[in-house]
């Protein structure tokens, strides 16, 4: 998970924030007091959490090149997720306290009495809690003094994006590298070519795309024509032009000096700001302009506000073309409807490659390849960035043997390809509470489409919505996410059903890498096993490989989540085997039974720690009163159950209950 190129804001380091304020809570505190727990071990748990994270600005930035850097990471997130579950079974036991000193209600049914009555008393657990809070700590503690031998520095905060990894762009294109561009050139043209008779003053035209979709090259084809309009006329369009490439630090001195020196101002690297902002307000006074900013990250509207102050006195019809990955960026000062990029079709892709892989595109005397090469293109998903890069590997090969290679191999998706690389930078600018959403999604086969409150409910269910200090309510805390990973191009609308998500199969890629072990898809025929670290399966199973698939679960006792779908109906004693070696599950989705009644739901019944529960389009006709002991339930989906008729009569002692959707 923690495998990225750039250094931001910490996934890791928010783990830490959440876990730190779960131990310093009233509720862990009151619980140690009242079972005479010494919470000294507790105490230094905490403080060696702060320590690690002050290492980890270092650790992300080191890891790249260094293998021992990555293992010591993937170390320290395995002992989050076990600090993490750790806590869960605090809370979970003082639920339970609480819910035996109850005096049970007298419309308790006796079948629940008997229930609570043969819970496992809490205290017998008390012995077992002491040894595992140290177990944490020593690993932690382990994990902090292996700093000076892996060269690792304490920092504080957020340390600045590697801008230096970028390429600078300009406004200059080779017009012939672009394929299947020509409507969306139109279309900008139409929003930028000024109009005397109406219009505003100034026009903010917004370029939207995910990282490799050909924003800039846009914006180059359209700055480019409007330069030989003016050639080819003798008249200005515009007054002044100006392109300035702004990336992931949206510095409005560094921009507006930039800005001054492409309208005739070279000598001003020693002005003040105020000295800057007065010599381009003058520059600029009853011009025409057109400024292509490209590559913009910022939406602090303060730094909008005062970075285009000087451009309050500019002639009617001047235009700023900005180019971003975030919607949310667009919108800021955009007067205009956002122009978003949508995927190139195969064949468009097919040219790109053909264009990159055969020095011109005449791949003529090549007539073998075209066919296994349309099928690589297809690989790009639309992506140009990525049609560009699998040319350049193929440039060399002429073998059909070669390319055939290619096509059944995943070299097109290592993380040092140039692909991930660029989308890998959109992910370093999350936040970092979005991080570990946006990985989760490693989880969906390609092409899975996804409803949006589907996916907060799982959110939800991980504890990924929980922010120290905050007042939101969960729900409305994971729409603000779902909702920015959309406008940054994660998550995408499907383009069969308006009201469906998915991802483009290049960010599905970036998540697993990110993810890495943590998080694991089973899927057709293959053999691959989960690692000791997986905490995050989806399985897709089939009545021929149902065991073995079970068996590739290599520590099933550690799973967080496990969503399961079928191609045939698999026994219930399958399911049942395997539901009793879980210990620690949040998330069960079970795929659908056509039977009656269900054995495996007193198997459900003991995942004291689960949140999610799915049981879906099944015979089920009531759900037994054991469920009631699940405490921490936060949904409870039983949609097309036709024929369920009653629920428990204890559901009340479900306190976390927020969902259930029984339609």
């Amino acid at each position: 998970m923690m495998a990225v190129a750039l250094i931001g804001e910490s996934l890791l380091s928010a783990v830490i924030e959440v876990l730190v304020d779960r131990i310093a809570s009233s509720e862990v505190k009151n619980f140690f007091k009242r079972q005479k727990l010494d919470d000294g071990q507790l105490r230094k748990l905490k403080s060696t959490m702060r320590a690690v994270g002050k290492l980890l600005s270092d650790a992300e930035e080191k890891h790249i090149t260094d293998p021992a850097v990555k293992g010591w990471l993937d170390d320290l997130k395995d002992a989050l997720y076990q600090a993490d579950d750790f806590l869960d079974e605090i809370a979970y036991k003082a639920l339970q306290l609480k819910f035996e000193a109850e005096p049970q209600s007298e419309t308790c049914s006796d079948q629940a009495r008997s229930f609570l009555t043969s819970l496992v008393p809490c205290k017998k657990g008390m012995g077992e809690m002491q040894p595992e809070l140290e177990k944490i700590l020593q690993i932690l503690q382990d994990l902090l003094q292996q700093k000076v031998d892996l060269g690792l520095i304490e920092s504080v905060g957020r340390r600045p994006l590697l801008s230096s990894q970028k390429i600078p762009t300009t406004a200059l294109v080779d017009e012939s590298d672009v394929f299947g561009r020509k409507v969306d050139r139109e279309n900008i043209m139409a929003l930028l070519l000024p109009d005397d008779s109406e219009g505003r003053q100034l026009d903010v035209v917004p370029i939207v795309g995910m990282g490799g979709m050909g924003k800039t090259t846009l914006a180059q084809l359209v700055y480019r024509e409007i330069e030989l309009l003016e050639d080819r006329y003798g008249t200005k369009l515009f007054d002044l032009k100006a392109w300035v490439y702004v990336s992931e630090e949206f510095n409005t001195l560094k921009v507006t000096r930039d800005i001054l020196k492409e309208v005739g101002l070279p000598k001003c690297d020693n002005m003040t700001e105020n000295q800057i902002h007065s010599e381009l307000e003058k520059k600029l006074r009853g011009k025409r302009v057109l400024l292509v900013l490209d590559d913009v990250w910022s939406e602090d509207q303060a730094a909008w506000d005062f970075f285009l102050k000087p451009f309050k006195s500019v002639r009617k019809g001047s235009k700023i073309l900005v180019t971003t990955r975030n919607e949310n960026v667009a919108s800021v000062k955009s007067t205009f409807p956002s122009h978003r990029l949508q995927n190139l079709s195969d064949d468009e892709c097919w040219l790109v490659l053909a264009k990159v892989a055969f020095d011109g595109g005449n791949f003529s005397a090549y007539p073998g390849l075209e066919e296994v090469g349309r099928e690589i293109a297809k690989k790009c998903s639309g992506l140009p960035l990525a049609a560009k890069t699998l040319g350049g590997l193929l440039r060399s090969k002429r073998e059909g043997k070669e390319w055939r290679k290619i096509l059944k191999s995943n070299l097109w998706k290592s993380p040092n390809d140039k692909v991930l690389s660029a989308l890998q930078l959109s992910y370093h600018c999350l936040p970092s509470y979005q991080k570990q959403c946006f990985s989760y999604c490693a989880i969906f086969p390609e092409g899975y489409e996804f409803n949006k409150k589907d996916l907060i409910l799982l959110w939800m269910a991980e504890g990924f919505l929980v922010q120290p200090g905050g007042n939101k309510e969960m729900e409305e805390i994971g729409a603000e996410f779902f909702d920015d990973l959309v406008s940054r191009s994660f998550l995408q609308q499907s383009s069969r059903d308006p009201s469906l998500f998915i991802m483009h199969d290049l960010m599905n890629h970036l998540a697993a890498f990110i993810s890495g072990e943590f998080c694991f898809r089973l899927e057709g025929n293959g053999s691959s096993n989960t690692s000791q670290r997986t905490r995050h399966l989806s399985c897709i199973l089939k009545e021929h490989d149902v065991s073995q698939k079970f068996e590739a679960f290599c520590n099933p006792r550690l799973l967080r989540t496990l969503i399961l779908s079928k191609d045939k109906s698999i026994s219930a004693e399958v399911i049942c085997k395997l539901l009793r070696m879980l210990e620690r599950l949040r998330v069960l989705s079970m795929p659908p039974y056509i039977f009656e009644p269900l054995p495996f739901l007193d198997s459900i019944a003991k995942l004291k720690h689960l949140r999610y529960l799915k049981l879906s389009r099944t015979d089920l006709t009531k759900l037994p009163e054991s469920i009631c002991g699940l405490y921490n339930l936060q949904t409870l989906i039983l949609i097309w159950c036709f024929r369920l008729y009653e629920l428990p009569a204890g559901m009340g002692r479900l306190i976390n209950l927020r969902h259930l959707d029984i339609t």
